[in-house]
């Protein structure tokens, strides 16, 4: 861990970040599809894997890749990083307002509270949580969480079909084009009978889950080292606690304003691929803790999650600065991806890595297994830059510095990915509860390109 030289070392590191992101801004460039009420049907060019389709209206989070900015809310990253809190955040992502010290500090009550899942440690220990993948384990601690705060996996508490829908919710015939109504076709109640609402009881599960989901993907850290899961101390905040229960020692101020940070950058980031599980899942009217399973489950997938992992080990591969250029024309002759640069929605210096760049570089002072890692990825960042910034628009990715970050701060390796399902877990639950507003089920389209008309032979006629 690193100590603590000067208080305001930070709070400049976040200034300039965000000053310089300023200064490198596209002022030009106008937002698409930022408007007040969608006018349905949409018309979008639609790629290979929904790339680019539009699925539904948020006011959650809002990502510009042209400008390289990211908005919580209305609110630019680079102010949340610098200004508020992973507990602030979380509130103004589920509700869609900052809270006044009052409402705070009962929203950090119920999340102190519900860090304590007992229950749920007690049955993820007797798996062999040693033996798994560590998403995989996390995602059964979701699932176990779910038994330990409701009844759902009892017969008794089995949704009940005939108070939704039916029919799938099909609103047309698969060969019409959308007519953009806002209710479906096939429902067989009165229009908004069936329409799920943002209960207490929704909310609540949200919160057990941004409080749990860390606590148990500490346990399993733990665990996998055979040692015993920590209580949370209710005297630290959640990222304090987080690196508490993970490492088993107290964090600095510093390093858990760091860690804070940290969680907040990655709390929500538009309609990514463990978002779209997740609201696909939430739109069956499935629970919350299965559609947060599904996202963890989306995160599990290396074209998700798990690349700040690979840098490691791709600055490892280099070993020193002065390999770079050699191994950078190697991998470019070879096709080589590059980890950590390049991003589906930026066209300029992800916000999230102006910020995890300085903090990497700040804590590399005091932990020496980051400092030659750190001078070697400046170095890879400059050529990478050099080669292909503006010709090709590749700069460092989130990836590229979080898992430099996440080191000092004492999280293992193979802790990358959990760590980013703490963080968004929060982003999840409050775009499944914005959805579930005005739910509709997602039911998208395949273009069809088999044959048809085949007769059907006995199978004593056919041949090998």
């Amino acid at each position: 861990m690193t100590t603590q030289k000067d208080p305001k070392r930070l709070q400049k590191i976040l200034q300039e970040a965000a000053k310089q992101a300023r200064l490198e801004d596209a002022g030009d460039v106008q937002p698409s599809f930022t408007h007040h009420e969608a006018d349905w049907p949409i018309e979008c060019t639609v790629g290979p894997g929904l790339e680019g389709a539009v699925a539904c209206e948020s006011k959650v989070g809002y990502v510009n890749g042209e400008k390289g900015a990211l908005v919580y809310r209305g609110f630019d990253i680079f102010e949340l990083a610098a200004r508020s809190s992973f507990e602030e955040v979380s509130y103004l992502l589920l509700y869609g307002k900052l809270p006044t010290r009052r409402e705070l500090e009962a929203f950090n009550d119920r999340l102190v509270a519900y860090r304590h899942v007992p229950k749920s440690l007690r049955l993820l220990m007797g798996f062999p949580v040693e033996n798994m993948n560590v998403m995989g384990a996390l995602r059964l601690g979701t699932n176990l969480m779910r038994q330990e705060f409701t009844s759902l996996d009892r017969l008794s508490g089995r949704p009940d079909p005939v108070s939704a829908i039916g029919s799938d919710e099909d609103s047309m015939g698969m060969e019409r084009p959308p007519r953009g109504e806002h209710d479906a076709t096939y429902e067989f109640l009165p229009k908004g009978a069936s329409a799920p609402c943002r209960s207490a009881e929704g909310t609540e599960s949200c919160l057990h889950l941004i409080s749990g989901v860390a606590t148990i993907a500490a346990a399993i850290s733990r665990i996998q080292k055979g040692l015993m899961p920590l209580e949370p101390d209710p005297e630290l905040g959640h990222a304090a606690n987080y690196l508490y229960m993970l490492t088993g020692k107290r964090p600095d101020p510093e390093s858990a304003r760091i860690m804070d940070v940290a969680l907040i950058l990655h709390a929500d980031h538009g309609m990514n691929a463990s978002t779209f599980a997740t609201l696909v899942v939430a739109s069956t009217l499935s629970d919350i803790y299965f559609s947060i399973g599904s996202g963890i489950a989306a995160l599990n997938g290396p074209l998700h999650g798990g690349a700040n992992e690979q840098v490691i080990n791709q600055l490892e591969e280099i070993g020193r600065p002065e390999n770079v250029p050699g191994w950078f024309d190697k991998a470019r002759t070879e096709n080589k991806k590059i980890i950590g640069f390049g991003h589906r929605v930026y066209k300029k210096y992800d916000p999230r890595a102006r910020v995890l760049g300085p903090l990497a570089e700040m804590l590399s002072g005091s932990c020496e297994e980051v400092t030659s890692l750190l001078e070697t990825a400046r170095v890879l960042e400059k050529k990478v830059i050099e080669e292909l910034g503006q010709d090709k628009s590749i700069y460092p990715n989130v990836d590229f510095y979080s898992g430099l970050v996440y080191t000092c701060l004492g999280i293992p390796k193979q802790m990358f990915t959990p760590t980013f399902a703490v963080s968004r877990v929060v982003g999840w639950t409050a775009r499944v509860l914005e959805y579930l507003e005005n739910n509709r089920i997602f039911r998208p389209r395949a273009i069809y390109t088999g044959s048809f008309g085949q007769r059907y032979l006995p199978i004593e006629e056919r041949r090998d």
